[in-house]
């Protein structure tokens, strides 16, 4: 409502974005699209996503060609979108056509200036896309959170999880939480904490953390006749540099395995190594998936996101 003496500003109303999780629409010309810059398109984008035991894109990409990217086309939640000028250089702009939206913009002169321009800044753009759809998987997973106060005062943090989780056991400071999907098929948090001084920052961080990993699991979840659960050596764990709350972190991405030979059950799991040095600790929160002969990247990627909401008191 205005007053007498307000003049009207030139809002602009925009509408809500749309889109599945982890899925780019990718704004370029079909000659674009069929030629090298959208192989290098695929190849980036497109390339199997971290820590999964079988292939899985890390993003699902749709390609729209530029003339007719327009209405409902334009409220993609994650674009894309490639330009042949006489301008070089990588842009980001946020709610342009619809909100909350994130698009990527890759100006080059040529087909191999596009190119590179991709590959130098693709760290750039991936963590643009990332930070934008956990932050829609957040926002949805937010309308029904779980009753988890006694174990965020225990452990001394905060953070989103979904009321479909429960919390299936404590002990000792260890906590692991639920969610059942069909045929017997889960997903896992777990989350507990170990000194500082226990993890060596040298070559062989990425040892200390598996290492502790399956000394707490062994403590936290005491497996039966055989049933307990250990990292697969033989997929071997990456360990990358993450920041979670503002605070350091090492992210480890892996397969586990139940040790018992005889029984086949495995899947992949995410671990974040917070650095927390007001408590002169690591706190750790991981996790894993089991749903053998399924897709498990946006089953991953959730329980990424809940991690990532994790703030420390």
């Amino acid at each position: 409502m205005l007053s007498c003496n307000e003049k009207k500003d030139n809002v602009r109303y925009l509408s809500e974005s749309s889109g599945n999780i982890n899925s780019i629409s990718v704004v370029a010309d079909n000659i674009l699209w069929e030629g090298k810059v959208g192989e290098a398109i695929r190849e980036v984008l497109a390339a199997p996503a971290k820590g999964l035991p079988q292939d899985e894109p890390m993003f699902s990409l749709r390609q729209i060609p530029t003339p007719v990217f327009s209405g409902f086309a334009a409220r993609s939640r994650t674009v894309l979108k490639i330009e042949k000028t006489d301008e070089s250089g990588v842009f980001t702009k946020e709610d342009v056509y619809a909100k909350p939206q994130t698009i990527v913009i890759v100006k080059g002169k040529t087909d191999q200036d596009i190119i590179n321009q991709l590959k130098e800044n693709l760290p750039k753009i991936i963590d643009a896309f990332t930070k934008r759809e956990v932050a829609e998987k957040l926002r949805r997973i937010n309308k029904s959170l779980l009753k988890d106060e006694a174990m965020e005062n225990a452990m001394g943090f905060t953070i989103d999880i979904p009321s479909a989780y429960r919390i299936a056991s404590t002990s000792d400071d260890f906590y692991w939480v639920r969610k059942s999907l069909s045929n017997n098929k889960t997903m896992d948090l777990m989350f507990y904490s170990y000194p500082l001084d226990s993890i060596r920052k040298t070559d062989s961080t990425v040892v200390d953390i598996i290492n502790m990993r399956d000394t707490m699991i062994a403590k936290g979840i005491p497996g039966e006749d055989g049933m307990q659960m250990i990292t697969e050596k033989a997929y071997a764990p990456s360990i990358y540099e993450a920041i979670i709350d503002n605070k350091p972190a090492y992210e480890i991405r892996g397969v586990w395995k139940i040790a018992d030979e005889k029984i086949p059950m495995a899947g992949p799991f995410v671990n974040y190594a917070i650095e927390d040095k007001v408590n002169n600790r690591y706190l750790v929160a991981e996790g894993y998936v089991y749903a053998p002969s399924l897709d498990k990247r946006e089953y991953v990627f959730e329980l990424e996101s809940i991690i990532k909401s994790i703030k420390i008191k």
